[in-house]
């Protein structure tokens, strides 16, 4: 069966900045259908979501899906909790490493996979100051170093 296409609706940057990417788990969302116009038309944001464990089933906070403009008396709060749909084996693995020290699940990403929404989540660490200026002076250099090699060519 071929790979659906993925349409990307929202990318949280800041995850990537903060904190060390382990693992990465696709989720899907339990939605209702003027949330999906919404996301279809591109309103959404993660940047200050995150997610939790409850009771053997996942859940994301703070993801902010603008009301449907179209919509009426069927739009929903815009910052309610949503339900992650993850199989129970990944449940629980996810919950036995948010355990350990210094582990937390962020969501990096919400896109269309087809006509179904995908949340991509990753199990993270926390950087330290000192780890992001490495990152920082890392992409400068490359930076340099694809300026340099573009004037030479020139």
């Amino acid at each position: 069966m071929a790979k659906a296409e993925r349409k990307l609706i929202a990318n949280n940057k800041k995850a990537y900045h903060d904190y060390f990417i382990l693992e990465k788990y696709e989720a899907g969302i339990v939605l209702h259908g003027t949330e999906v116009k919404s996301l279809r038309m591109g309103k959404c944001s993660i940047k200050e979501a995150f997610i939790r464990v409850e009771s053997g089933e996942m859940y994301i906070y703070g993801m902010h899906i603008s009301p449907y403009e179209k919509g009426n008396i069927f739009n929903k709060d815009p910052l309610r909790t949503r339900k992650l749909l993850l199989h129970k084996k990944e449940i629980l693995k996810i919950f036995g490493k948010m355990k350990e020290q210094g582990i937390t699940v962020v969501p990096l990403q919400v896109y269309f996979s087809g006509s179904l929404v995908k949340l991509e989540i990753g199990l993270a660490k926390g950087k330290k100051l000192y780890d992001k200026r490495a990152d920082i002076a890392k992409k400068d250099q490359k930076r340099e170093a694809q300026r340099d090699f573009k004037v030479k060519n020139l």
